[in-house]
């Protein structure tokens, strides 16, 4: 099978480049068109050697986010990185790279996020996905007003919309409105998913069975 997937490595360090383009070179489907040992030499070199994807050392010397803005236009970008943080994952996903994978990562996850960029998609660790539904979540619990809340944690316990009315002194018709509001900020369905909401996020407390 011929390659498919043209690559060019950027990383000053020559042993992880040249012991990753050996192992690059081990995948039918990849042809590795360059090597890369300063930032500077970056455009030049994919002007001259035309690639599909650009692994990319996120702590090279020089490197900046905007740049990475730049070069997205042109190519996909997988950035390889030697750091645990969250917020530098975040921030090049955020400036234009499609993929983010860990230097301690196996071969086999290099390979999986440089296909999902291929086709297009996004991939991320599962720490970073874990991170972004977080700061989701949090993004719409903020949304809510503080009747909101009180009407979900209502009818999380189980009360009907008139029991949720007398409850906090309000009308039938204005519980219905609310909630209609809460399902479309929170992009619910319906009391379940409503619920499972409310445990999610610590409004209420799940009931533990009693003995």
């Amino acid at each position: 099978m011929n390659p498919s997937i043209r690559v060019a490595i950027a990383d000053d360090h020559a042993l992880f480049r040249q012991g990753l383009k050996s192992l690059l070179l081990l995948q039918s489907e990849l042809e590795v068109v360059a090597e890369i040992e300063t930032a500077g030499q970056i455009a030049q070199t994919l002007d001259s050697f035309p690639c599909d994807i650009l692994l990319l050392d996120l702590q090279m010397d020089l490197w900046t986010l905007p740049e990475i803005q730049s070069l997205a236009r042109t190519v996909r970008i997988v950035v390889l990185t030697a750091s645990e943080r969250i917020e530098d994952a975040m921030a090049a996903l955020k400036a234009g790279a499609r993929a983010i994978v860990q230097k301690r990562f196996a071969v086999e996850t290099l390979m999986e996020a440089i296909r999902a960029a291929f086709a297009g998609f996004i991939w991320m660790p599962p720490s970073v996905q874990a991170e972004i539904a977080s700061q989701w979540e949090s993004a719409r619990a903020n949304r809510l007003t503080a009747r909101e809340s009180e009407i979900i944690t209502c009818v999380a316990s189980g009360l009907r919309n008139a029991e949720v009315a007398e409850r906090l002194s309000i009308t039938e018709a204005t519980v219905k409105t609310h909630l209609n509001n809460i399902f479309q900020k929170l992009g619910l369905r319906d009391r379940v998913e409503l619920t499972l909401y409310a445990f999610r996020s610590g409004l209420i407390e799940p009931q533990r069975p009693t003995r």
